[in-house]
């Protein structure tokens, strides 16, 4: 946002800017060319009543002498005809017979002004042709061309043109660093709450952004703050009473095991059913009590993570997954699974136990519901552990919905299991900045990709 709101301020500074530097650089260059036209003007003049003198009296001495000396001072030749173009005067290699000079020539005789079209830039060095009539009235004796150098001029343009390039730079950058302190004042405030938000949605601390900005935004921080306060006390009680709770009803659930151990031998023949039933009951509670226990026990990790930061841990996770894959070798070949790996060398930010806890959930899911026959493949590569495999697979409907917790398909509900496994490995994945993607394999199966930083 602060990228968009600074581009459209810099389009507005630099288009305020060149709408008021470029009709200064226009003016001041007119100015300076108007100065140069001015002066060589005022030359022309004296030296077209020089030449009527010196027509009238028959005597050039004083215009041919006048003339040597400008050219001499200034540098800039000058050629002076009569009426009926005999040369008078031509100064600086110049002479009437040059055919710009002679087109001028003709038009001061026929009384007619000159002024060169055009203004000096800095970049101007094409001297400019000057011509005017000589005589009174009507009546004329003769024309004066001078050749003006613009050298001085396009100096004096070029100076005048870097002050106000300089100042509008100066200018420019004074507004460039304005928009960058009122956009920081303005939308760092937003940016922190934004960060906030995010780590709030995903169950994580989000800090208390400082009050800053303008008013408006801080009394929306200081909301924010409050509700962040409550939401995270809200979700830390929750937490706590899941792992309390669980914690003291494995005394009671032990209690329970024994005592219904201890009946078996006093129980005849037909409750034998009832019997088992409750065994397996007993058995999925205490699995249920575990995966809780197991879930407050992630998810205050993932906390501890997301405060102090997650660096610093890197495990090869190739390794991991060939060691995870001989681990659970046994139960795949029980359950008539084919189990194989492959990877390539690599690391991911994480701990060997937390790449291990979550292998061991995704395998015992893909060996528990693959059915026999399956083959499952663990895949490990830098940033990303998958598990693959060609069993029954998901809907696209129950695949929306397989990362809810207690969630577990239609088709499974006679298998062990608490609808918990995905949920933990989730929590663990996020807790290093990770994330997790359910997907259905072609022609049929499910593939978990776990990516880590």
């Amino acid at each position: 946002m602060r990228a968009r709101v600074l581009a459209v301020l810099f389009a507005f500074v630099v288009l305020a800017t060149a709408g008021f530097a470029v009709p200064l650089l226009t003016v001041t260059a007119n100015e300076r060319t108007q100065q140069l036209m001015l002066a060589r003007g005022g030359d022309l003049d004296r030296f077209a009543a020089l030449t009527d003198q010196a027509v009238t009296t028959g005597d050039p001495d004083t215009l041919i002498a006048e003339a040597t000396r400008y050219t001499e001072l200034y540098g800039e030749p000058i050629v002076v005809v009569t009426a009926r173009r005999a040369p008078m005067v031509a100064t600086g290699g110049m002479t009437a017979t040059d055919p710009a000079v002679s087109a001028l020539i003709d038009t001061a005789l026929r009384n007619q002004q000159t002024r060169p079209a055009g203004t000096v830039r800095p970049w101007s060095s094409a001297p400019v042709l000057l011509a005017r009539p000589a005589g009174a009235g009507t009546r004329v004796s003769g024309a004066v061309v001078l050749r003006a150098s613009v050298v001085v001029a396009a100096a004096d343009v070029a100076s005048r043109w870097t002050a106000v390039l300089a100042g509008t730079a100066l200018f420019t950058l004074a507004c460039i660093a304005l928009a960058l302190t009122a956009t920081r004042w303005l939308l760092g405030p937003l940016r922190r709450l934004d960060h906030a938000v995010g780590r709030l949605t995903a169950g994580l601390p989000p800090g208390r952004p400082r009050l800053a900005g303008p008013p408006e935004l801080r009394k929306l921080t200081a909301g924010f703050n409050r509700m962040s306060d409550a939401v995270t006390s809200a979700l830390e009680q929750q937490r706590r009473l899941v792992a309390d709770t669980s914690h003291q009803m494995r005394n009671p659930m032990t209690a329970l095991r024994l005592r219904i151990d201890a009946l078996e031998p006093h129980l005849p023949a037909s409750a034998g059913r009832t019997y088992t039933g409750a065994v397996g009951e007993l058995e999925r509670m205490e699995k249920l009590l575990d995966d809780l226990l197991t879930l407050a026990s992630v998810e205050h990790h993932a906390g501890e993570l997301a405060a102090a930061g997650t660096g610093g841990a890197a495990c090869d996770v190739t390794a991991v997954g060939a060691a995870q894959v001989q681990l659970w070798q046994p139960v795949a070949e029980r359950a008539g699974i084919e189990l194989v790996h492959s990877g390539q060398p690599g690391t991911v930010s994480a701990t060997e136990a937390e790449v291990s806890q979550v292998l061991d959930v995704l395998l015992d899911n893909a060996i528990k519901y693959a059915g026999s026959g399956a083959r499952v493949e663990v895949i490990t590569r830098p940033g990303l552990v998958e598990v693959r495999d060609n069993g029954p697979g998901l809907t696209e409907a129950e695949l929306g919905q397989a990362q809810t917790r207690f969630w577990r398909a239609t088709h499974h509900r006679d298998l062990p299991g608490t609808g918990l496994g995905l949920a933990i490995a989730e929590r663990l994945a996020g807790g290093r900045g990770g994330r997790i993607e359910l997907a259905a394999v072609t022609p049929h199966g499910l593939s978990v990709r776990v990516e880590l930083p």
